[in-house]
């Protein structure tokens, strides 16, 4: 985990903290800034760092599986069910640590099964009758507000004050600005040894372009950026025109707000006056008689569009 930035030390230091301790662990931030990463970190620094480390992402498995992926099941428990049943993750986790990843979107009807288990420290295979003990340590995630998904009724109450024990709060990547630089070089190090690509300088406009861009997807969008900057250099030095077209187009809409406002009869003609001055290098006199209009009403239009001076 790579950074200066103020908050995120501050957040480093709390997952240290947090790995001294068998409590459980609630990560909340975007989407991309990582809590799958400080997850993994946390067990890895704790004492069930021998244990296995099991995720599972509550989002992505289907409503009538997540019970059976969660808590095992018994044979016959189900049409299709394996011969002799099958351990959910809770058991697999067993001596360790399980990482329920997008812990907001459980379904409501699992939701009082999770808390039961947090309670009896115990689970109980989907069509069997035995308690199965389990040893396991909680660390969920969310990008969900779980405060508002309580009050709408998505979320229970005595749930979440048993998950809220030590906190994080991942800091999004636009506010970890002097930390974007270090982690850009940092990912064209790690992915460009992987690609067999070495990028040994870093055009100023890029850097300009990354510190403005406000990075919706955070550090997994910034890496995504890198690697496809990577695929696309064929020298050792990043160019703009390697990054990815949303960030590039970030920069043109704040240092030229007003080519956003052209309606495309406006944009069509601004394309039209470009085109032939460069084609003409820059003979407003021919330009202006070849769009039929006056020399000052092809100034103004120029103006309008904020093309610069070709005279």
């Amino acid at each position: 985990m790579i950074g200066e930035d103020v908050n995120f030390r501050g957040t480093l230091m709390l997952a240290k903290t947090a790995a001294n301790s068998d409590s459980t662990v609630l990560l909340l931030g975007e989407s991309g800034t990582g809590k799958d990463v400080f997850a993994q970190a946390i067990h890895n620094s704790s004492n069930r760092k021998r244990g296995p480390f099991v995720a599972i992402n509550c989002g992505a498995i289907p409503r009538d599986l997540i019970g059976s992926e969660l808590f095992g099941y018994t044979e016959g428990a189900f049409t299709g069910a394996k011969k002799g049943g099958s351990p959910g993750k809770f058991e697999l986790a067993d001596g360790g640590t399980i990482f329920l990843d997008e812990i907001g979107d459980m379904p409501a009807e699992l939701q009082s099964n999770l808390l039961r288990v947090i309670e009896d420290k115990s689970i109980r295979r989907i069509g069997g009758t035995s308690i199965i003990p389990v040893n396991v340590r909680i660390i969920a995630a969310t990008n969900r507000d779980l405060e508002k998904a309580i009050k709408q009724g998505n979320f229970r109450t005595d749930l979440y004050y048993r998950l809220n024990v030590i906190t994080i709060r991942m800091v999004p990547l636009r506010k970890r600005q002097r930390d974007i630089e270090i982690l850009l070089l940092h990912f064209l190090k790690q992915l460009g040894e992987q690609m067999g690509k070495e990028i040994i300088q870093v055009d100023d406009r890029v850097l300009k372009l990354i510190k403005t861009y406000p990075w919706p997807g955070n550090i997994r969008e910034l890496q995504n950026a890198v690697e496809r900057a990577l695929h696309l250099a064929d020298g050792p030095v990043l160019l703009p025109e390697h990054l990815p077209e949303e960030i590039t187009r970030s920069l043109r809409q704040k240092c030229f707000p007003l080519e956003n406002k052209l309606s495309p009869v406006e944009d069509y003609e601004k394309q039209v006056i470009m085109q032939l001055l460069e084609e003409n290098k820059g003979n407003l006199t021919w330009v202006a008689s070849r769009l039929n209009i006056a020399r000052t009403t092809l100034y103004r239009r120029m103006a309008k569009y904020g093309i610069g001076n070709w005279s």
